[in-house]
């Protein structure tokens, strides 16, 4: 059994698979860390993301919220509301799509629980055999230039910041995410560069990885974006 954990699902117009991820979610969360909660982060949706969201949460074993983010405000913004407010000490947030099983989840939460780590999140680049569904080549590859640029401009080691699969010891990073202004994609980038600048213990692991389509994420608007706000982050500070 996991100790009890709060994870955190940001959701954006996830009509189409909001309802399965919360019942597979519920399902670990009751078999696995009962004593865990799970936030939902409706951001804004236009669709029916927030009323299916609320009715599967009717009939949860665990502990649950919704909150609700209107209008829309960014991955970003949401992923912080939701850890911010967790009620347990370690708290990991997950895409909607599950695209790194459930099942990976004690990778991440295990070394916190033991003291070892405050940050510890997950990574497709430093196993990439982990990767079950590739993404498309050009995205792939994007990801993989972001990355470089990213380890360039900010001087953080780390070759996965984008995963969007990370866990944290709130009481060490709550100063953290009090602190971040990030509201976009690049918050990744923004939480663990404060992180590291704070001396918080970060570590990077691989976790299995499948893509999943219907991405909220834009190839080029959004990358275009998240570099502006990373060299943003690097002047600033």
């Amino acid at each position: 059994m996991l100790p009890p954990f709060s994870i955190v699902i940001p959701c954006f117009n996830e009509e189409a698979r909001i309802g399965q991820t919360l019942c597979l979610t519920l399902e670990y969360l009751a078999a696995n860390a009962p004593e865990s909660e799970l936030i939902v982060v409706n951001d804004g949706s236009t669709d029916a993301t927030g009323a299916i969201a609320r009715e599967r949460l009717k009939s949860a074993k665990v502990a649950t919220r919704l909150l609700e983010n209107f209008p829309n405000r960014g991955k970003g913004a949401a992923v912080r509301s939701g850890l911010l407010a967790a009620q347990t000490p370690i708290s990991l947030f997950s895409d909607a799509d599950l695209s790194t099983p459930l099942e990976e989840t004690p990778r991440l939460i295990e070394p916190i629980a033991n003291g070892e780590l405050d940050i510890a999140f997950g990574s497709r680049a430093l196993d990439r055999s982990l990767i079950g569904v590739h993404q498309p080549w050009r995205r792939e590859q994007g990801g993989r230039v972001f990355n470089l640029l990213v380890r360039l401009a900010t001087g953080l080691p780390f070759w996965d910041t984008q995963c969007g699969f990370k866990a944290f010891r709130l009481e060490a990073c709550r100063p953290v995410l009090e602190a971040a202004r990030i509201e976009g994609f690049a918050f990744d980038v923004e939480l663990l560069y404060l992180a590291r600048r704070a001396g918080l213990r970060i570590r990077e692991i691989p976790v299995r990885w499948n893509h999943a389509e219907g991405s909220k994420v834009s190839f080029f608007r959004d990358s275009l974006r998240m570099l502006r706000e990373v060299i943003t982050l690097r002047a600033s500070s």
